[in-house]
């Protein structure tokens, strides 16, 4: 793919300033609005989806040796006016910002001798120069840190820092990211989490792939509920607990905000006399940002979403092999569970106790799986009330499609102990170990694809004309190809099933 042409100094001014800065005495005025602001956003948003990290500004950087001391380190940063290092040190290659020298001068040790290889952080993230930029944004947004390495193969190219990266998109204006790390309080969360019913439109009007803006959404919500988890819980909360995400969110795979579906799991022996009031405050929040409650209750302000390990690990053995019919809905809903916020060593031990409860249990792996046809009583269409012929027709995207296909992929990798959360890593996972063969794992991955973005589209005409988003589309708002495309996505999705069927031996259940 050809490079785009390097940036002048002058792509990295204030939308609508002159090359060269402001005219002496000119204001900067108030922010672009009505159609000419939209378009200035929507480039800067498609500006990011196309570019590779490349075509941002990689700063060459500041290298030292691992036996620097701080205060000579200190003098060389100010005099080339930087703020970060990168730290050879034998094979090792670490990172010096002022985070660490403000830990650094915490330290018994006088600065003068302490060498930077002390105090300087040596498990860093790189990316390469030919990834897309988006992925630098997103490890950004999912690690918590400012800069990333960038590698020219073997080589490392420099340092792409996040204001760097935000000045090629954007020009200085804030980014989405940004708002939710720095909200002070619910209500400027609230304005920031509501901004990313917008991008997903702007990104999808601009043809971004699917998989590309369930990422970006993914990540933002999941910086959305870290940040509100800090506001709301005190410390010796987050210390002792594990914010959960599961379902659709879990997996990455939600874009449009359909309902919650999250759970906290406590460290033995802690408690905390505001735990009920932190967490219900904590749904009501989301609420409020436009993250429906769940029909079904799956919310951490519940008493079985919000348990002790221990106490849980009981309740996934007695959704194993108890007798609770909600037990492999639950169960399925779990395994799709990612952290959010505090000790992830706390959902560790719980996905291991499911390990430990599966035993290589052929009749439960089946028993789990023969939920991929729970909803094929009805045929394939539905009607619409008062119309009547062809303009009547519609499909539930996710009980014909979306749900057999996600899981049925989760049973396969519950059966063969697959980590994975994603529904496409976990064929991955699952066509490297040789459980599926490499053309129908992709034939798989693209009627998700697909599916996802035809629900994607449904539900922004839903939203537009003021009705609740839901996973219904009718015929008649979809094109030719669409409609060819459809059928075939649904028909490796009908094969999928068929061979599930013979995998787990349905018919003698």
């Amino acid at each position: 793919m050809p490079r785009k042409p390097p940036l002048t100094n002058d792509s990295f001014l204030p939308p609508d300033t002159p090359a060269g800065g402001p005219a002496p005495g000119d204001d900067a005025g108030p922010p672009s609005t009505g159609r000419i602001g939209i378009a200035r956003e929507r480039r800067e948003l498609v500006s990011l989806m196309t570019a590779r990290v490349g075509d941002a500004r990689v700063r060459e950087p500041l290298v030292v040796d691992g036996g620097t001391d701080l205060v000579s380190l200190c003098r060389l940063l100010s005099a080339r006016g930087l703020g970060d290092a990168l730290v050879r040190d034998g094979e090792r290659l670490g990172i010096f910002t002022t985070t660490n020298l403000r830990d650094a001068l915490l330290r018994p040790e006088p600065p003068a001798s302490l060498p930077v290889r002390a105090v300087s952080t040596f498990e860093t993230i790189s990316v390469s120069i030919d990834d897309e930029l988006y992925r630098a944004l997103i490890l950004m947004l999912r690690h918590r840190i400012h800069r990333v390495i960038v590698m020219d193969g073997e080589k490392v190219a420099g340092l792409l820092s996040q204001y760097d990266l935000m000045a090629f998109i954007t020009g200085h204006s804030q980014l989405t990211a940004l708002q939710v790390a720095q909200a002070p309080d619910i209500a400027a969360l609230q304005t920031a989490a509501r901004q990313v019913d917008s991008l997903i439109t702007v990104l999808h009007e601009d043809g971004v792939r699917i998989e590309v803006i369930a990422r970006l959404v993914g990540a933002l919500n999941r910086q959305i509920f870290d940040r509100l988890w800090q506001l709301l819980a005190p410390a010796e909360l987050r210390a002792n607990s594990c914010l959960i995400v599961m379902g659709s969110e879990g997996r990455g795979e939600q874009i449009v905000k359909t309902d919650q579906d999250n759970a906290l799991l406590l460290r033995d022996g802690f408690s905390h006399p505001d735990l009920e009031a932190v967490t219900e405050a904590f749904t009501a929040a989301l609420i409020s940002m436009g993250y429906p409650p769940c029909p079904g209750g799956i919310m951490l302000s519940r008493p079985l979403w919000r348990q002790h390990v221990g106490t849980f690990c009981e309740t996934l053995r007695q959704w194993i092999h108890g007798a609770d019919p909600e037990g492999p809905m639950n169960l399925a809903i779990f395994l799709d569970a990612a952290p959010v916020a505090g000790d992830p060593t706390l959902l560790d031990a719980a996905r291991t106790r499911v390990g430990e409860l599966m035993m290589n249990d052929d009749g439960y792996y089946a028993r789990f799986a023969a939920a991929i046809e729970q909803f094929e009583s009805g045929g394939w269409w539905s009607r619409l009330p008062g119309l009547g012929g062809r303009a009547s027709a519609q499909i539930d995207l996710k009980k014909r499609g979306l749900f057999p296909l996600v899981h049925g992929v989760r049973a396969l990798a519950l059966q063969y102990g697959v980590g994975e959360t994603a529904t496409v890593a976990r064929l991955a996972a699952l066509e490297a170990d040789g459980r599926i063969d490499t053309p129908f794992a992709r034939d798989l991955a693209d009627a998700l694809h697909f599916l996802m973005g035809m629900k994607l589209s449904s539900n922004l005409r839903q939203m537009a004309a003021g009705r609740a988003p839901d996973t219904m589309v009718r015929l008649d708002e979809l094109g030719t190809l669409d409609k060819q495309a459809l059928k075939d996505s649904l028909a490796i999705v009908r094969r999928f099933r068929q061979w599930l069927e013979r995998h787990y031996r349905l018919d003698v259940l």
